[in-house]
């Protein structure tokens, strides 16, 4: 009995012994997986908590918006041939970001160095700086810049008119008042001797024929000033000091070569140029009239091909059916090639004295050219038709 109850605590003792030993080593076991992951955790944790606090204290100090709360418009303009250094001295000078150095690092490393496109930017001191960096890189800004057109043979009262349908101005009217009477343009010589030369009042516009044909670029901004100055500028590029002395080599002044290229401009297409300026040059060396219609489309404002007799007697400076030689000034603005063919005329026709010209078919812009009055009449018969008929497809 004694040896029974022996044995039964022997195995009563193994049974504890062997449920400490397996169940002590299942909890050891799972301690030792999970004890580096939650050390691991505490310490990522800890680092991100470091990083982030670091991460927020830079970016407050460098990248952050200015003024967090200030959602003031701040107009910011990034113009043509900028570089990014600029950009961002520009940025930080008005206050909308804290650091150029960190600006330009930042597009940089982003790839946006080369991708800032020009315009007119609404920010505010209320962006982030990538928030800034990404609008400037869109290209969602107002231009700055805008380009304007001059056709050869234009105008000034069709250029205004242009500009006025492009939004460029609002009124044509302080253009033409500038156009008109020059004076505000005196420091140009060239306008100074026509406002000295004393028949600057009989012209209609003392700047016509001084407004280079291009086109340019201009501010948004640009005031009738700034775009006549532009134009009157490039002027003197296009009648550079060698024009000017064959301007005197063959007895005219830049006001004459002027005038008779914008005449040339409205006659005939670039390939007679030459040939029309040979024509009048062999009229003004024989002291005839001109007359030439577009002298009288430039008093009436309309283009007819066949002119009646009360268009042929119209009182006017710039009438060369009336008055001897040139018009009193240029009656639009002549191209390059006009002014050359006005100092170069054609060789041939002015040793062959071709003194007549007229329009054949008016759609074609070719012409006819005539050594003596009966050629030309012979001619003028032959196309009158044609021009009349033109006429009354335009309701003329």
């Amino acid at each position: 009995m004694k040896a029974k109850k022996t044995e039964e605590r022997n195995v009563t003792y193994r049974s504890i012994y062997r449920e400490r030993q397996y169940g002590g080593y299942w909890y050891s076991g799972l301690w030792q997986v999970i004890r580096p992951i939650l050390i691991g955790l505490t310490v990522a944790v800890i680092v991100l908590g470091l990083l982030t606090s670091l991460w927020n204290r830079l970016y407050e100090e460098y990248a952050g918006p200015v003024e967090a709360g200030n959602g003031e418009t701040v107009y910011f303009a990034i113009e043509s041939g900028q570089s990014l250094t600029r950009v961002a001295n520009n940025l930080e000078a008005a206050g909308l970001i804290r650091s150029k150095t960190v600006f330009k690092y930042y597009c940089d490393f982003a790839g946006m160095g080369q991708k800032l496109q020009i315009g007119q930017y609404g920010l505010s001191r209320a962006m982030s700086m990538t928030e800034i960096a990404n609008q400037l890189t869109t290209g969602d800004g107002n231009p700055l810049v805008r380009n304007i057109t001059l056709i050869p043979g234009e105008t000034v009262e069709e250029f205004a008119a242009k500009m006025v349908k492009n939004g460029v101005l609002d009124s044509a009217d302080a253009f033409l008042a500038k156009c008109r009477t020059g004076q505000d343009f005196r420091d140009y010589y060239y306008i100074a001797d026509v406002l000295s030369g004393g028949n600057a009042s009989q012209r209609k516009y003392v700047l016509e024929g001084y407004l280079a044909p291009d086109t340019y670029e201009v501010y948004i901004t640009a005031t009738e000033d700034d775009i006549l100055r532009k134009l009157l500028s490039q002027t003197e590029a296009v009648f550079p000091a060698e024009m000017q002395e064959r301007a005197k080599e063959i007895g005219l002044t830049m006001d004459q070569t002027l005038t008779l290229a914008s005449m040339i401009e409205k006659e005939a297409g670039a390939n007679d140029f030459a040939r029309v300026s040979a024509v009048f040059h062999n009229r003004l060396k024989a002291k005839m009239k001109l007359q030439s219609d577009v002298t009288i489309h430039y008093i009436t404002g309309i283009r007819k091909m066949a002119l009646e007799e009360g268009d042929l007697t119209a009182n006017s400076p710039y009438n060369t059916y009336e008055v001897s030689g040139l018009p009193v000034g240029p009656i639009c603005n002549p191209s390059a090639a006009a002014i050359q063919a006005a100092l170069y005329p054609d060789e041939l026709y002015v040793a062959e004295n071709y003194l007549y010209f007229c329009a054949k078919d008016p759609e074609s812009g070719e012409l006819y050219f005539s050594r003596t009055l009966a050629e030309h009449e012979q001619a003028v018969a032959i196309y009158a038709p044609l021009w009349k008929k033109y006429d009354q497809s335009r309701g003329l």
